[in-house]
């Protein structure tokens, strides 16, 4: 049996801080709610359009996504990370008819 370990980091709020590196790309660092630290090397042009997308939306949720890779000594290494930011829309307010006529 063969498996892949993928991991989707979700946070808002703010964008990690991207720390420049060489070949076109920016370091990242996101900690997670026990702690754990993880490390992508995202390309810079794919943070500039994240940063593009946070300005455009009122409220958001951005997500970086790729695969597990080892540990280092500050936590995780994500391998091929990509970075997205989701617009997020309010919620509709449930409608006390349709839940009467669902019971």
């Amino acid at each position: 049996m063969e498996a892949r370990s993928e991991i989707p980091l979700k946070f808002s709020g703010t964008l990690p801080t991207a720390t420049p590196i060489e070949g076109k790309k920016v370091s990242v660092e996101v900690t997670d709610q026990n702690g754990l630290t993880f490390t992508a090397q995202i390309n810079a042009k794919s943070l500039r359009k994240a940063q593009s997308s946070v300005a455009d939306f009122s409220d958001w949720a951005g997500m970086i996504s790729g695969k597990l890779g080892g540990s280092t000594s500050s936590g995780l290494t994500v391998i091929d990370p990509g970075i997205q930011i989701f617009d997020k829309k309010p919620k509709e307010p449930q409608r006390v008819e349709a839940l009467a006529t669902a019971n």
